[in-house]
This record gives C-alpha cells, sequence and structure tokens, in this order.
C-alpha cells in the first residue's frame, strides 16, 4: 500500500515574505496580504481574512518519495484556492499509479483521495490543509519490489547452510 501525502508546511524563522504592501504600509496593521478576501474581523479573530498573515505564508509541501508529483518544495497556495490546488496534486500520485499498471509494473486494486480541512487560528478562515492518497497495487510476483527484496536478503541467509563438509 502507498499512503502519499501533502500537509502544510509550517514556514519557519529562515523564511521571508517580501513586501506586502497596504493601508499601513508594508507588513503593518491592516495590511491587505489576501487581496480579493474578506476585510471583516470575526468576533474573536486577531484579524480579517484579508489582512491575515498565517493565510499569507502558509505553504504546502509534498511528503511523499514520488519526486515527480507537484509541490516538491514549500509552495505557497491561496486559501481560495487550495481545495482545487491540493486535489490536483493527490490525482498526479493517483495517475502515478494507473501508469504503473499501464506499464504492466501491477495492477491498481483501489486508489483513493482524502482531503483535510482546518480552520486558521488567525482569522477563522477554513482551507484545505492538506489530502492523502491511498493506494492499493497488487504486483506479480517477478515484478513485486517487495518480493525481489525478499528473495536477494534470503540468498545471502541461505547460502551455505547445506555445506556437507564430510563428501
Amino acid at each position: 500500500m502507498t499512503n502519499a501525502y501533502m500537509m502544510p508546511y509550517s514556514t519557519g524563522l529562515g523564511m521571508t515574505t517580501g513586501q506586502v504592501s497596504g493601508a499601513d504600509g508594508p507588513q503593518g496593521v491592516g495590511a491587505i496580504r489576501n487581496s480579493g478576501a474578506s476585510t471583516v474581523k470575526a468576533a474573536g479573530r486577531k484579524s480579517s481574512p484579508a489582512e491575515c498573515k498565517t493565510c499569507a505564508e502558509r505553504k504546502y509541501q509534498d511528503g511523499s518519495d514520488e519526486s515527480d508529483v507537484s509541490f516538491q518544495s514549500p509552495t505557497h497556495i491561496d486559501p481560495a484556492a487550495s481545495a482545487a490546488a491540493v486535489m490536483g496534486h493527490e490525482r498526479e500520485h493517483v495517475a502515478n499509479a494507473y501508469e504503473k499498471q499501464a506499464k504492466g509494473e501491477g495492477r491498481v486494486l483501489q486508489a483513493s483521495v482524502q482531503l483535510k480541512t482546518a480552520i486558521c487560528p488567525e482569522c477563522g478562515r477554513s482551507y484545505v490543509a492538506g489530502g492523502v492518497t491511498h493506494t492499493r497495487i497488487a504486483y506479480s510476483n517477478e515484478s513485486n519490489p517487495y518480493t525481489k527484496a525478499r528473495k536477494s536478503a534470503d540468498a545471502g541467509v541461505l547460502a551455505g547452510m547445506n555445506f556437507d563438509a564430510a563428501v
């Protein structure tokens, strides 16, 4: 079973975001960081979705070992577009499974995508926080990478076990 996942990449202290202009100057209070978002601040929230620094700096990165899919390096996704972007990314993993099947490397038994949502703690906006792709691929004994690895490991252990020095 292959589990591919993409989760938000939290920005560390070494990450910079560049200048964002707004009503109070660059990165100031009231600065518009997310154009097109609501400027209404919900009760109990630090900022409005348009001013939210957390949403402006949220980055996503793929956590799987497949090097031919998107988001290999931390990438910003606008919260309004996060569902489409994450679903598109997870579908790349599904396409890879069916590509293996087309090459005769196995048969796809099951493939599913699960999107995970979250609420921004600063502005209260709902967004897709990541996704998980579950695939089950049936391999023949000849093409199964796990069987090949087990056979080579067994060969090292079994070599010389039935040696008869008396002959």
